[in-house]
């Protein structure tokens, strides 16, 4: 090839120069500037050595003797300047390049002009001169400025710079500075193209060779080639462009028809285009073209505008987003096309093409169609059924769905920003169509067989139109009427079988759950066994297919949450009686009592774990926002006696199974309460009450902390509250049944005191007020005095008489007057009975003989001190006595709060024993004198009423006479008895 282009006619070779501008060139006129211009052209040098003295005076000759007129060129003369600018290009020929050279003369041009004008011009003594040598040379003769000799081969295939102005002599060295710029070039070629072809056509075939290799060669992949070339290639593109003389618009326009047409068969990044793009756009004159030209231009105006829109219209394949950087290829695109509609060149050309947006949007609704029964194909099924033709619809479904929110993150927002398209509403308006077809006629399809599979599967496809409805854009008039809308009512005869199927999903995995269950707790904070977390799933998953459903009707919504209300509770109950049955089972074969009870608190927080997940249905459900929807569709009180009905049906029943839980347990452990109780009464006398009581002890320390951390803490304060009552009822029954020692009861009272203390666990059992019950406070009482020893039970006693006399308010039996003091200093106590009134008539004559008897009680406080009497009154209800009686006694056993005077009131019997008509107790601490140290003043008179003893018996009372062995008891038991007996002798004369 090489051989080929050597035996072709030589082409001619040119230097294109143009003369730009000058600066600070010399000023040779009188008025200090020139009228400048320039001779130019090449001296061929033919047959002269380099370097010899006649090449050095040829370089400063002047062109005007050197180079033939034939040759020569010149510029444009500029008057009166110093910094001329000239802007021409002339075309200068040459054989051999290497002895021509380039000369440029800058001369100013000298024109006649009388004395008398060069001295209206003068300026300075500079311009005098000028005259004076202007009239010594000849006239017209112009003036030399400068020059530039360059070898041509020394430029480069093209330059541009500025060149300093040489002198032929030194006197005036500095000359200014000459603009000039370079080109080779050649006017003819001898190839079959350069005959044949413009030279932009020429150079578009040789830049589309290089780009195609460039693109095929690249090694990181064409995707992110950024169209650069190679060194060699562009050195190659740059010598064509000069050489042919292409203009910077030819080489842009020839660029864009080689990148246009490559792009449409290479892959490699749009925005190569971008550039040609611009620069034809800046550069655009149509006159400049030929009609070929303007006719090749806009064939790839059209062709790219094709090729672009089939590229939109299959966008989802072409720039799939598993490929990183397909949204920023797909916007590049974009961008190029949107680019080249707005250039003046494609407005001129293409006049006729109708507007990019809807070019492009019209190119999207088509490829959606065809994508979406693309999709249809893919999912064509193999066996064809009506459940497998469902399937097959459903992963169509999802699909659209995924190409939709693709469309709707990422696609939408690069259509709109640069084409201002909304590309999801045009593929969700198409989808919605195509997807609303294919599932009525899917539907009709089915008809009334609805199998489970069936309904399953129509569940799934109700579910996905109902969110691609929600993703859908929001209804306008624009958008019109949706194929979709009402799309719920297709699928109206479906729903009793998705009820059903939700009701038998949920109650297997119940069955299978409680059937798994082992009942045993999770962790030491999740107290629950597995069967009450599959059960809360599974309600979740009740409440979450409710929510899925979400029936748009709200009458048919009200009945659709009535049946899954209904389902729930009656799962809940079915639930308490499997786990119930399961713990039955598990515990059948355990000898260790202990893990019984463990399963049974498992299934009690079972239940209390299921009771908190039913009682959230209200809000699961959303009651309230259905309440707001139905409305006036329902009578009143319709949703409270329908959905609140069965809500606390089923929390009354889950609460009642709680309840016989707890008590089951508490039987349990009061089982071994009582056992323990029994061991401790029949302990030895030997053995401690605070040792006799561990073991009881022991056993409740074990349990209720073993039953603490097995029992959710609302169930394990009722089973403290039910098992205190329990243990109060075995205490009762052991204090009132076996206790017939001070011992024994001593045991109890230790007994009671440390339970209080266990079942109120410093705070975290049962409060006080809980534990302080009218059995606990009457049980506390009897024990403490079962507890206490004979004189104990005496003192308490005359306590108890004391507080009931105060309490007495009548004076049925009549009262005593007297007056009572201590005196410290004689250790006396004084008292004068004054009277008695109102005494009953105990005799047959209608009066009574009373006397008074006075003793101090009780007697083992004061044993040396013997009864005193008064004297007998005959026939008298209301006696005087007004006698006076000391007592002989220490202060320190009056200041006790059971030590009293006890006044008795006798009626005398001549042939029998004497009547009782009443008794009065003066509390000794009352008695003035006693607690002070200075003796008292005058003495009060105090009236004490009459009562009788208890008709029915004392529990203290009861207490002494149980202990035989003890004589004092026994002894004060027959006197209050004899008394006793005396009171309801003379009970009938006190009237009703």
């Amino acid at each position: 090839m090489l051989q080929h282009v050597r035996e072709l006619e030589k082409p001619i070779f040119c230097l294109k120069a143009t003369v730009k501008q000058a600066k600070g060139i010399l000023g040779k006129d009188v008025s200090g500037f020139s009228d400048p211009y320039c001779l130019l052209g090449i001296d061929q040098g033919v047959g002269m050595p380099e370097g010899s003295p006649v090449s050095r005076r040829r370089q400063k000759a002047v062109v005007r003797h050197t180079i033939p007129e034939e040759q020569t060129h010149r510029t444009q003369v500029k008057p009166q300047t110093l910094n001329p600018v000239w802007e021409e290009t002339f075309i200068l020929e040459f054989e051999d390049i290497t002895n021509a050279s380039f000369h440029l003369d800058m001369w100013d041009l000298d024109t006649v002009e009388s004395v008398r004008q060069k001295l209206g011009e003068l300026t300075d003594l500079h311009g005098l001169r000028r005259i004076f040598k202007d009239a010594r040379k000849d006239k017209g003769q112009d003036d030399f400025l400068g020059n530039v000799v360059l070898r041509l081969q020394d430029l480069r295939c093209r330059e541009d710079q500025w060149y300093p102005l040489e002198p032929c002599t030194e006197t005036y060295p500095d000359r200014g500075q000459c603009h000039l710029q370079f080109q080779f070039i050649h006017k003819r070629r001898a190839t079959v193209a350069s005959r044949s072809q413009p030279n932009y056509t020429v150079h578009f075939h040789l830049l589309q060779q290089l780009v195609s290799h460039e693109v095929t060669q690249h090694r990181a992949g064409s995707t992110s080639w950024d169209a650069s070339l190679s060194p060699q290639a562009a050195t190659i593109l740059f010598l064509h462009a000069t050489q042919k003389d292409l203009s910077d618009f030819h080489q842009s326009m020839a660029q864009w028809l080689a990148y246009s047409r490559l792009y449409q068969s290479l892959e490699f990044p749009s925005s190569c285009l971008l550039h040609p793009i611009t620069s034809i756009e800046y550069q655009w004159i149509q006159g400049r073209l030929k009609a070929e030209q303007r006719e090749e231009l806009a064939t790839s105006f059209t062709s790219l505008l094709t090729y672009g829109l089939s590229l939109i219209r299959k966008f989802r394949s072409v720039f799939p987003l598993s490929v990183s950087d397909s949204p920023s290829r797909l916007q590049s695109l974009l961008r190029v096309l949107v680019q080249m509609c707005k250039m003046k060149a494609f407005g001129e050309l293409c006049p006729d093409s109708a507007p990019l947006p809807q070019l492009a949007s019209e190119a999207l609704r088509t490829g959606t169609v065809e994508w979406f029964h693309l999709m249809q194909q893919h999912h064509q099924p193999m066996v064809q059924n009506i459940l497998e033709a469902g399937k097959a619809l459903l992963s169509l479904l999802h699909d659209v769905m995924r190409d939709l929110y693709q469309s709707h993150r990422t696609w939408n927002k690069i259509f709109h920003n640069v084409l201002k398209i909304d590309l999801f509403t045009i593929a969700f308006m198409e989808l919605q169509w195509l997807v609303a077809k294919r599932v009525q006629d899917h539907i009709v399809a089915v008809g009334n067989l609805v199998s489970p599979d069936i309904g399953e599967n129509l569940f799934q496809l109700y579910v996905s139109l109902k969110e691609l409805c929600q993703l859908g854009p929001v209804a306008s008039d624009s958008l019109g009427v949706l194929a979709l809308d009402g799309f719920h009512r297709w699928f109206q005869p479906a729903i009793p079988s998705w009820l059903q199927k939700t009701y038998s999903v949920a109650l297997e995995r119940v069955q299978r759950a409680v059937q798994m269950d082992m009942l045993v707790p999770l962790g030491e904070l999740t107290k629950h066994s597995t069967s009450a977390v599959d059960l809360s799933t599974c309600f979740a998953q009740i409440s979450h297919t409710a929510r899925q459903l979400d029936w748009p009707d709200p009458e048919e919504a009200f009945m659709i949450t009535v049946k899954f209300v209904e389902d729930t509770c009656r799962l809940s109950l079915v639930y308490c009686s499997l786990i119930k049955t399961r713990a039955r089972e598990l515990s059948a074969g355990q000898r260790d009592q202990g893990q019984a009870a463990n399963m049974l608190c498992v299934v009690v927080n079972n239940m209390e774990q299921l009771r908190l997940v039913i009682d959230k249905l209200p809000t699961q459900l959303a009651w309230e926002a259905l309440e707001q929807r139905v409305g006036a569709a329902l009578e009143q009180g319709q949703l409270q006696n329908t959905l609140h009905a069965q809500l606390q049906g089923a929390l009354a029943g889950l609460a009642h199974e709680i309840r016989t839980g707890v008590r089951t347990l508490a039987e349990q452990l009061e089982v071994g309460i009582a056992t323990h109780i029994q061991k401790l009464i029949a302990a030895k006398g030997s053995v401690l009450p605070e040792d006799a009581i561990l073991p009881l002890m022991k056993f409740l320390e074990v349990k209720l902390c073993y039953m603490n951390t097995n029992l959710v803490r609302e169930n394990f304060n009722s089973l403290l509250a039910l098992l205190w009552t329990h243990t109060l009822t075995v205490l009762v029954e052991a204090a009132s049944s076996q206790c017939t020692s001070s011992l024994a009861s001593s045991r109890l009272k230790v007994a009671l005191q440390n339970l209080e203390i266990c079942f109120h666990a410093e705070g975290c059992g049962l409060p006080l007020e809980a534990l302080h019950t009218a059995t606990f406070q009457a049980l506390q009482s009897d024990l403490e005095l079962q507890a206490a020893s004979s004189r104990e039970l005496i003192q308490k006693y005359f306590c108890n008489r004391i507080q009931q006399q105060a309490e007495t308010t009548s004076e049925r039996l009549g009262a005593v007057t007297i007056k009572a003091a201590y005196r410290a200093c004689e250790q006396k106590l004084h008292v004068e009975l004054l009277s008695a009134s109102n005494l009953l008539p105990l005799d047959s004559n209608g009066s009574s003989d009373p006397f008074v008897q006075l003793t101090l009680e009780p007697r083992h406080e004061f044993p040396e001190l013997a009864p005193r009497e008064t004297q007998k009154h005959k026939k008298e209800l209301h006696p005087l006595f007004d006698e006076t009686f000391e007592f002989l006694v220490p202060a320190e056993p009056c200041q006790k709060a059971w030590a009293c005077l006890l006044l008795t009131v006798l009626d005398h019997d001549t042939l029998g024993a004497d009547d009782l008509e009443g008794e009065a107790f003066l509390p000794l601490c009352r008695v003035p004198g006693l607690t002070g140290g200075e003796e008292p003043g005058e003495t009060p008179q105090m009236r004490l009423p009459l009562t009788y003893p208890a008709s029915n018996g004392d529990p203290i009372l009861r207490l002494l006479e149980s202990r035989k062995g003890d004589r004092e008891a026994q002894a004060f038991v027959k006197l209050r008895k004899q008394r006793a007996k005396q009171a309801s002798q003379n009970a009938p004369h006190l009237g009703p």
